[in-house]
């Protein structure tokens, strides 16, 4: 058919990737294309480091449960947003809060900062913490070889909102604009200044945030933003605010 491109195979391979190296890849991406795609020897895929950068790549060694390539030509990777999205996100029971580092990731998010808030249901212990992190991790790692981003966002250790509010105030001349939604805001994304070129977004998990946390946020300079006419699930609210930010102000559209 003319005109059509078959669309590669990307693995995330977190190594410094140069034109004729071979890389062995984790378990994870091994199983993948052995037992998921069922790729063999000589197979193309192309494989991206996770900071920016992307090359072509063929299967040398495939059996077992081991993996690995010979990397490359350099490939021109999609650029990131010129909006730098950094979404705070209230920490939310299991699939959702996946859909929202997923779809956060997908639409081109900087950093996500998981947040435990007075309504969050799911309570951790340090080993839990990191558990969930590692988990997380993956699924941004996933939506990026999905998307065909080639840079991961950053996401951080979870920590307390209180915590985070109380680390938040920005440098002096910070050109940041924090918003933290809240449902009966005057204010909608419309009334975004035009020259803003980094965004913090405030989301708060089932519930949302209580009266006090947002009291804390405004006080700490997040400005009060309403969505829309309808009360979004905490995810969808999410996915929602990250779009029509990158419609206005970055890369959708």
């Amino acid at each position: 058919m003319p005109g059509y491109r078959v669309r590669l195979t990307r693995i995330h391979v977190a190594a410094d990737l140069a034109d004729g190296t071979r890389v062995e890849l984790g378990p994870r991406a091994a199983a993948h294309l052995l037992r998921a795609l069922r790729m063999q020897n000589g197979d193309a895929l192309n494989v991206f480091d996770g900071r920016g950068a992307e090359h072509a790549a063929t299967i040398e060694v495939g059996r077992g449960d081991r993996v690995e390539v010979r990397i490359g030509a350099a490939l021109a990777a999609t650029p990131e947003s010129p909006l730098a999205i950094t979404l705070a996100q209230g920490i939310s029971r299991g699939e959702r809060m996946d859909y929202a580092i997923q779809k956060a990731t997908e639409l081109g998010v900087r950093r996500i900062v998981p947040l435990l808030c007075e309504r969050s249901v799911v309570r951790l212990d340090a080993d839990q913490a990191r558990a969930k992190l590692d988990h997380w991790q993956g699924v941004a790692i996933a939506a990026c070889e999905q998307c065909g981003r080639a840079v991961l966002p950053a996401i951080d250790a979870p920590r307390r909102l209180i915590d985070h509010l109380a680390g938040s105030a920005p440098a002096a001349g910070s050109a940041q604009l924090r918003l933290v939604l809240v449902p009966d805001a005057s204010e909608g994304l419309r009334q975004l200044p035009a020259e803003v070129t980094a965004v913090e977004l405030l989301i708060g998990p089932e519930g949302g945030l209580c009266e006090q946390e947002t009291r804390l946020a405004t006080g700490r300079g997040y400005r009060g933003l309403r969505l829309g006419p309808r009360v979004l699930r905490t995810e969808t609210a999410a996915a929602a605010a990250i779009a029509v930010l990158q419609a206005l102000r970055g890369d959708l559209g």
